[in-house]
């Protein structure tokens, strides 16, 4: 089953055309690569994919309720206005978390003034169960992995976004999209500001990522490590 497809897809600029007449397809556990030399308009197909730009012609279609996450290559972009702190950015993705743990400690706190009847008890077994289910009990250890594995040290964490140089930001938008979880995740250039132990740290995650990814990368050995499958953008 596909999770997206692409038909007959063009982009122009004018009388120039930067792709035309594109069909393929990714399925919901697809790893794709994309390869081609600079300029060839790698970037402007992923912009469409991701939804970011409209093309010229053809047609985008998603499997319902698709959630796609997408590392630009201007990070500064997807950051703008927003002054959150490293941590506190990688925080928002939980938001619903948050939401349910502070359900729980509001019936703690009943139950405390109150004493622990059934009904109250009841409430507290389900939302137990529910803070549990959405990941409640290890949140902050995944936001610790991710960001240490992506460079971050500890005392990193409490910089705000608007301080953050172009790599750094890059690394915080790479750092969510993987908390985030997304069922397509689409990467442009995901190498460009990482150390060799943070490739490698990507590598293993993304070997392993339950969902689809299509990736444009000029490491060819992060690719043949990563993805099964190659879409080659040439001139024809």
């Amino acid at each position: 089953m596909s999770i997206l497809s692409i038909s007959n897809l063009t982009q122009s600029y004018g009388d120039f055309d930067v792709f035309v007449g594109l069909n393929a397809t990714i399925s919901n556990d697809g790893k794709v690569g994309m390869v081609g030399p600079n300029g060839i308009g790698k970037t402007t197909l992923l912009r469409v994919l991701a939804g970011l730009d409209q093309a010229s012609a053809g047609s985008v279609h998603t499997a319902r309720d698709t959630r796609i996450g997408y590392l630009r290559q201007e990070a500064m972009e997807a950051f703008a206005g927003r002054d959150n702190t490293i941590y506190a950015e990688m925080l928002t993705v939980f938001q619903g978390v948050k939401a349910r743990e502070a359900d729980l400690r509001e019936l703690e706190h009943q139950m405390a003034d109150q004493g622990a009847d059934d009904s109250l008890l009841a409430r507290y077994s389900a939302a137990q169960e529910a803070f549990e289910r959405a990941g409640g009990y290890d949140y902050e250890v995944r936001i610790s992995q991710v960001l240490q594995g992506l460079g971050f040290s500890k005392s990193d964490w409490e910089m705000r976004l608007a301080i953050l140089s172009g790599g750094q930001k890059t690394r915080a938008l790479l750092a969510r999209l993987l908390l985030e979880q997304p069922d397509l995740l689409i990467l442009d250039e995901p190498t460009n500001h990482l150390d060799v132990d943070a490739i490698e740290w990507l590598e293993n995650v993304l070997k392993t990522w339950d969902g689809a990814l299509l990736i444009v990368s000029h490491d060819r050995y992060f690719l043949d490590t990563v993805v099964n499958r190659i879409w080659e953008m040439s001139r024809t």
